[in-house]
């Protein structure tokens, strides 16, 4: 028989209860710009790719269309980002940034990268932890992408 591992031992607690301080610390440091956190992850995606398509973003972001599309319309009308048929392909939507959402970047990276000076890593242990982070992500993805042909 296995031995139970105890609550305060489950490495999936510890990244639970991380997340939901991630979540606090978010909502603090977007308050001022009425931004929640999915919302700031849209925007960081496109001010790292610039114009994406509606495809692209979920993609970018793991977020399917009936997630993205109510962050999207609520992006764009408190003008953040623009929604344009794309002329080439009508069928494709593209997501564009608005001059309030360029001109604001630098002010909210500023707000949102304290959390670094908080955390009190150094950068190399925050890469490091980053990659842990990202391997977890990785080996789970695989197995529930396998879940069929593997037994829990």
């Amino acid at each position: 028989m296995t031995k139970p591992i105890r609550l305060e031992e489950q490495l999936c607690f510890s990244l639970y209860t991380a997340q939901k301080q991630y979540n606090k610390y978010y909502a603090t440091a977007l308050a001022p710009f009425h931004l929640t956190y999915p919302q700031f992850i849209v925007l960081l995606a496109l001010w790292e790719h610039d114009t994406l398509t509606v495809n692209d973003l979920g993609h970018y972001l793991n977020l399917d269309s009936g997630t993205l599309t109510p962050l999207l319309k609520r992006l764009e009308k408190d003008d953040w980002v623009e929604r344009r048929r794309d002329t080439v392909d009508e069928r494709r939507v593209l997501i564009h940034l608005t001059q309030k959402a360029l001109s604001q970047r630098d002010t909210i990276y500023d707000r949102v990268n304290n959390c670094l000076t908080h955390l009190n890593f150094t950068p190399e242990q925050y890469d490091d932890l980053k990659k842990e982070v990202d391997l977890i992500t990785a080996h789970l993805q695989q197995f529930t992408e396998n879940t069929d042909t593997l037994k829990i």
